[in-house]
């Protein structure tokens, strides 16, 4: 690592080898988009200085620790190819169908690891299907993936919690795919078939919006405009017409869990945003 890095990887190294690792792929027909923290990042534009602030991880922290993409299944041995010819070693996975959801590389310097995800987010509590969506946008996700990734999680952290608040503040909300927008109409389609979905994104929303409110390195007007979009996320969700198959699933609420169980470090059965 060079020494005037003082022993951290910068936030726009990262940005830059992600971006460089999905046109080096396109080049090569494979389609392959980053996803989560670098993803997000990418987009923040004019609000970059809003990242910093934030400070991902902590005052004088590393803001991100690896890179992640995702790709279609059937392209699962031209990326391993692919990788290895750019330099990244992988890592041996022990069971078969660990390989089939999900590669990991190690950049050639040792400096971070690569995640490859095929057609699924699957290492989550609501699994997101990517199949089809890969090209709405390029080098990363759709930002209503983006958005969709972070809301998913049960068990809300703080890098998660500043991840969202970026996403919003950079962005406006939009009727449709549009560029540099948030779909909000796709995000409520999605939801409206899923209630425990619907339940975990709308919960991490409400419990988003009190954070908002009381979070003093926010100025009024940063507070006022996220709050603000979350508000008419929120209204677009609750307009948009549920399916018999979240009518009958509302029914029975959180009496049954309502997500898939994803191991960390810290219980999952909490959301945890309003407690940071």
């Amino acid at each position: 690592m060079p020494a005037e890095w003082g022993g951290i990887v910068p936030t726009e190294t990262f940005l830059d080898e992600g971006k460089k690792i999905v046109e080096a792929a396109s080049k090569q027909k494979i389609p392959l988009r980053l996803i989560g923290g670098v993803a997000i990042r990418f987009h923040v534009g004019d609000f970059a200085e809003f990242a910093k602030k934030l400070s991902r991880l902590g005052p004088g922290e590393q803001e991100y620790t690896d890179l992640d993409f995702m790709s279609y299944a059937k392209f699962r041995d031209p990326l391993r190819k692919f990788f290895e010819s750019i330099g990244y070693r992988k890592r041996k996975t022990t069971l078969s169908s660990a390989a089939t959801q999900r590669h990991i590389y190690f950049h050639p310097d040792g400096w971070f690891s690569a995640d490859v995800f095929f057609d699924k987010l699957l290492a989550a509590n609501h699994p997101i299907d990517f199949r089809g969506r890969l090209e709405l946008d390029s080098p990363t996700i759709s930002l209503a993936d983006l958005l969709l990734e972070k809301l998913q999680i049960v068990s809300f952290t703080e890098k998660d919690l500043k991840d969202t608040l970026v996403l919003l503040r950079a962005h406006v909300l939009s009727d449709g795919q549009a560029p540099e927008a948030i779909d909000a109409r796709c995000i409520a389609s999605l939801l409206s078939k899923d209630w425990g979905f619907w339940y975990t994104a709308t919960t991490n929303l409400n419990g988003l919006r009190r954070a908002v409110s009381q979070m003093t390195d926010l100025n009024e007007n940063e507070r006022s405009d996220i709050s603000s979009k979350i508000g008419k996320l929120l209204e677009i969700i609750d307009n948009e017409p549920k399916t018999t198959g979240w009518k009958m699933r509302s029914v029975i609420g959180t009496k049954k869990r309502w997500y898939n169980p994803v191991e960390t470090t810290e219980t999952v059965g909490e959301f945890g945003i309003w407690r940071l």
